[in-house]
């Protein structure tokens, strides 16, 4: 097997300008790869307004903010993400029939109890859950994911509590 070592120590060349020889210092590792680490991420918190946005949409922009794959020292094993605010969780929409179509099943853990709820009633209840079990879907199934989880804040209405947080409004058209 063959490994590879860096290069470091000094080049002899020759001077384009005086055609003499010259000797170069050089260290190939000045370009090492630097990993965030919990203490080094800055993480900022940003409020999303969910009026009119279709909930995918939505979702996977939020999904990429709490894992924080828009910033450039994004490390995957790393939580990096921003603390994200969702306010008017019941104006989202959907495309299509789904309104109508779409049902969430879940299963009570006994024999014949696998469970469907319409879209609408959930919408109806619990506004919230429904931004935040697309964005549960889209974020990695493990205790990292669970963790960035936590930094999602799903509201129904306009209104927050976070405002001494001083949180950002960010434009998700200008994330895609």
């Amino acid at each position: 097997m063959y490994f590879c070592r860096p290069f470091t120590g000094t080049v002899k060349r020759k001077d384009q300008d005086n055609n003499q020889n010259i000797t170069v210092k050089v260290d190939t590792l000045s370009y090492k790869t630097v990993s965030a680490n919990k203490a080094t991420v800055n993480k900022e918190w940003v409020v999303i307004d969910a009026e009119g946005q279709v909930l995918g949409r939505l979702a996977s922009v939020v999904a990429v903010l709490l894992r924080g794959k828009h910033k450039p020292d994004f490390t995957p094993h790393v939580d990096c993400g921003d603390n994200v605010i969702v306010v008017n969780a019941e104006k989202i929409k959907l495309t299509g029939n789904k309104t109508e179509q779409k049902y969430y099943i879940h299963h009570t853990g006994y024999p014949g109890g696998q469970r469907k709820t319409p879209f609408s009633r959930v919408k109806e209840r619990m506004p919230e859950k429904v931004i935040e079990r697309a964005v549960k879907g889209m974020l990695p199934k493990n205790r990292l994911g669970r963790e960035m989880f936590r930094n999602l804040h799903v509201y129904a209405g306009e209104g927050h509590p976070h405002e001494a947080q001083k949180p950002k409004a960010v434009n998700i058209e200008s994330i895609k």
